[in-house]
């Protein structure tokens, strides 16, 4: 068993166990849902407590900008990471068109093509640690978050989100939707007669797409880069 480090308590250190074992069996860290689920928590929130406070014990390292960014830096016995492969992957960037804006809240008209506010050189640069090895990068876009509808997945106003392009879903899948010139970022949930997008924040009622003929998903969401603003 691990060797217990002093002002760690039970929860950091299954914590700890847990990134280590995901890290080794696939390669890229976990994100703060599946942090959580490891063990037993579903709040995001306190589960980014426990993070931050590895963070301050020089555990782990990450950027709160990006998902699926934390790395560890030394092992429950206080030995040092041999960190070289996880720097290679660091440093390999992707560089993901940013094709328009989603909004997460009431819906909007879906953008002209051509407008002015994206162009062709609008990008994010990504890590490529943060995908799979079987993720087709390549055909990977981005979208800014206008809205709050999705603050309880931890999605804020002005966010990016990068989208695996999709066109069907399953029940509970987060994804950028296209009906009747409209578009939005919402949960999806096929319903008997209806599809319901749920949003994710209690303050907001679903919306229900109950003739879905001209109803399109566009993409999955795969990873958010968050976007923190100065107080």
């Amino acid at each position: 068993m691990a060797r217990k480090s002093v002002g760690m308590g039970e929860r950091h250190q299954k914590i700890m166990d847990f990134l280590i074992k995901f890290q080794n069996e696939n390669g890229y860290p976990p994100s703060i849902r599946e942090v959580g689920e490891s063990i037993g928590v579903k709040s995001t929130s306190l589960v980014d407590y426990y993070l931050d406070q590895l963070e301050q014990m020089e555990y782990i390292d990450r950027d709160k900008r990006v998902s699926r960014s934390i790395r560890v830096l030394r092992s429950m016995g206080g030995q040092k990471i041999d960190l070289r492969r996880a720097i290679q992957d660091v440093t390999e960037l992707l560089r993901v068109p940013v094709i328009g804006r989603i909004i997460a809240g009431e819906p909007i008209p879906v953008p002209a093509s051509d407008s002015p506010y994206f162009d062709e050189y609008s990008s994010v640069e990504v890590a490529r640690s943060l995908f799979s090895s079987k993720e087709n990068v390549a055909s990977l876009f981005a979208l800014e978050v206008e809205g709050d509808s999705m603050i309880d997945a931890m999605i804020n106003d002005g966010d990016i989100v990068i989208m695996r392009p999709a066109q069907d879903a399953t029940n509970g899948e987060m994804v950028a939707v296209w009906w009747d010139d409209q578009t939005t970022l919402k949960y999806f949930y096929r319903e008997k007669n209806r599809i319901r997008l749920q949003p994710a924040n209690p303050t907001m009622q679903p919306i229900y797409v109950d003739n879905p003929e001209n109803f399109q998903i566009k993409g999955k969401v795969v990873a958010v880069i968050r976007q923190f603003k100065a107080v």
